[in-house]
């Protein structure tokens, strides 16, 4: 049987105070192990570009809100707007050329009506769900997210190898455990994997397609110093036409995006 490694990350908060955000996304990026090297060199060969072009250092890590926002330690290279479109299309660009599937979860906090609503358990199940089903049986995989999270993350991931309740299409639900997740997920830094930085950049983007498109909201004002909403809308676009989003994780959404609680 073959295995799969997958990418997670995150945006938002899993809070539910006032102060957090109002909604929370997992990102999973994920492949066949025998693709991790051509992908990976793929991912290099643009780093060595961008540091050729725009002298953005290969070992930098790429965290796409604090790039967006002008934070350190991008406020450095003083890059214009159009320079730093330019990087984010070919981040873009260099995904769809990658091996590998894509899945995000939007926990809406909107519409969360139970005060024990555990918003990082579920967008967690619902992507490994999601990836379970993809496998149909034909391939294992292994999880790898960045730092922060792990504790809370293992417990879910190991519950559902023996309770994963499926909504029945004739009524009430069916368990069905996960069988072809290997060991217990895995911590990596972000620092250290350019394949969390994706899942990051994904996130991110998908985060802000739903606060302009779903919420019909402005962009945070820093952002648009940078990119406007149409830009977003190319980002997603060019993700679905390279066939990287996995739109049957809800093929009821034009970009596959799976959103609770419904």
């Amino acid at each position: 049987m073959n295995t799969y490694l997958a990418y997670f990350d995150e945006t938002g908060d899993d809070g539910l105070t006032l102060l957090s955000s109002d909604h929370f996304i997992l990102t999973s990026l994920y492949m066949p192990a025998e693709k991790w090297q051509s992908n990976f060199d793929k991912i290099k060969q643009l780093r060595k570009q961008l540091k050729k072009e725009y002298g953005f250092h290969i070992s930098e890590e790429m965290h796409t809100k604090h790039f967006l926002t002008d934070k350190n330690p991008y406020r450095k290279y003083k890059w214009s707007k159009e320079e730093k479109q330019e990087i984010i299309i070919a981040f873009t660009k260099m995904i769809g050329t990658m091996d590998v599937k894509i899945i995000n979860v939007i926990i809406d906090k909107t519409k969360i009506k139970r005060d024990d609503y555990s918003i990082l358990e579920n967008a967690l199940k619902y992507n490994i769900q999601r990836i379970e089903n993809d496998s149909n049986g034909e391939w294992n995989y292994l999880i790898i997210t960045d730092a922060g999270r792990i504790a809370p993350m293992r417990k879910t991931a190991r519950a559902m190898r023996v309770y994963n309740p499926i909504q029945s299409q004739y009524t009430g639900y069916l368990n069905q455990p996960i069988k072809n997740m290997i060991e217990d997920i895995m911590e990596k830094d972000s620092s250290e994997s350019y394949f969390i930085q994706m899942c990051d950049f994904i996130s991110f983007f998908v985060h802000l397609y739903f606060v302009s498109h779903d919420r019909q909201k402005d962009l945070p004002k820093r952002v648009m110093n940078v990119i406007d909403k149409n830009f977003v809308g190319r980002v997603m676009a060019t993700l679905k036409q390279s066939g990287r989003l996995n739109l049957k994780a809800n093929e009821k959404n034009t970009y596959g995006l799976v959103i609770y609680p419904k």
